[in-house]
């Protein structure tokens, strides 16, 4: 019977350092191909000048380095850059990358769909297909890295990844870690801790578990400041309420060996949960949780039936929690006129849970569209 070679883009020095043992090879081994594959972008056994051609032709039939593949790409005008990226489940996921003055952000998928349905994500509206396997979580930053040529910011063309595009990143949990360890490893792409952001809606056992093998930041997609709301805007908020999800936070940060803090998303959505009152519960909430704070104005998609705060309510809920005392930013539109802002991303699913189907047939109806008003007042 004859083995299907194992695709090694995503495994970590560890995994690797192992595979060359049961070969009976030096483990170092692991690192020469690690440099090879992500650093010099090579992915033919050929070009591995430091590895003897005996060794290559023994690897031929056992490895292969395959990413996956780029259906499309698309511009925009302010300088981002969507890709759509076709999986070996047959669906396709998103990924983006948002240019800034000193650095550059590659948005990263981990699953193909969302199991989660948060009522204002898009992504959610297109159902679950699979998890992303680690050689496609990391292939996304080699495509991207490699896509990108010579547009190089601050020395490099990515410093950033962030697991904020499809998919609960704690839902594909033991992938994600693999991933970020090939992210930090200085054989691959030597990304620092600071600068690998792993975004949750709040899966509890998973965030208790998350210092036992990794380092990176965290990001909470927390969105209400009360259970009732979130339960409506996050529905995994009935399984693990926000005490016990902010507790886990905390718990994250209290194992790390740094005085690291939290990064809050909190999407501003127009009448639900933007006036000065859920400020000030905000303010309350966060009091004891090392944290800054992401507002992050509400992305329109087709059906949605949500509005962006107005300029005055996104204002005036910044300056309570500045105020407060809390480094607050607001996270800017990028790349909306190709679908890449927050909560835009939605690929192509081929939708396990039928949920898509659901959405579409919901969508086509009138669905009531939440009043837009100034909400300056209490």
């Amino acid at each position: 019977m004859t083995l299907e070679p194992v695709n090694i883009l995503g495994m970590s020095r560890r995994q690797l350092e192992a595979f060359f043992l049961d070969l009976g090879e030096k483990p170092f081994r692991a690192s020469q191909v690690m440099k090879w594959v992500h650093q010099q972008g090579v992915h033919d056994l050929d070009l591995m000048t430091n590895i003897s051609k005996t060794l290559r032709d023994r690897l031929r039939p056992l490895i292969e380095i395959r990413p996956p593949q780029i259906s499309a790409e698309y511009a925009a005008t302010d300088g981002c850059y969507k890709w759509i990226v076709q999986v070996t489940s047959g669906s396709s996921v998103e990924m983006v990358y948002i240019p800034e003055a000193g650095r550059g952000t590659l948005c990263i998928s981990s699953q193909a769909g969302c199991s989660l349905d948060c009522s204002f994500c898009a992504t959610g509206k297109q159902g679950f297909n699979s998890d992303l396997t680690s050689s496609e979580i990391i292939g996304q930053l080699w495509l991207a890295k490699h896509a990108l040529g010579s547009f190089v910011v601050g020395g490099k063309p990515i410093t950033n990844v962030v697991f904020m595009g499809m998919g609960e990143p704690l839902l594909n949990y033991d992938v994600v870690m693999t991933a970020v360890d090939v992210m930090m490893d200085d054989n691959a792409y030597g990304l620092s801790k600071r600068r690998v952001t792993i975004s949750t809606s709040g899966v509890v056992p998973a965030m208790l578990r998350m210092h036992e093998q990794t380092d990176a930041s965290l990001a909470l997609s927390l969105h209400a400041t009360n259970d009732e709301l979130r339960n409506e805007l996050v529905p995994l908020n009935k399984r693990y309420p926000i005490i016990e999800v902010l507790a886990a936070v905390k718990h994250y940060l209290s194992k790390l060996p740094d005085n690291r803090s939290a990064t809050i998303e909190y999407i501003l959505i127009s009448g639900i949960n933007d006036h000065r009152q859920h400020a000030r519960e905000l303010v309350k909430l966060l009091w004891d949780i090392p944290c800054k704070i992401n507002l992050i104005p509400f992305n329109p998609f087709d059906g949605a039936p949500y509005k962006r705060s107005s300029n005055s309510s996104i204002s005036n809920f910044r300056r309570i929690l500045i105020d407060a005392g809390y480094t607050v930013t607001i996270r800017t539109t990028r790349g909306d006129e190709i679908g890449a802002a927050c909560g835009q991303l939605v690929g192509k699913v081929k939708d396990r849970t039928k949920r898509s189907a659901r959405y579409r047939e919901a969508a086509g109806q009138q669905i009531p569209v939440v009043d837009v008003s100034d909400n300056s007042q209490d």
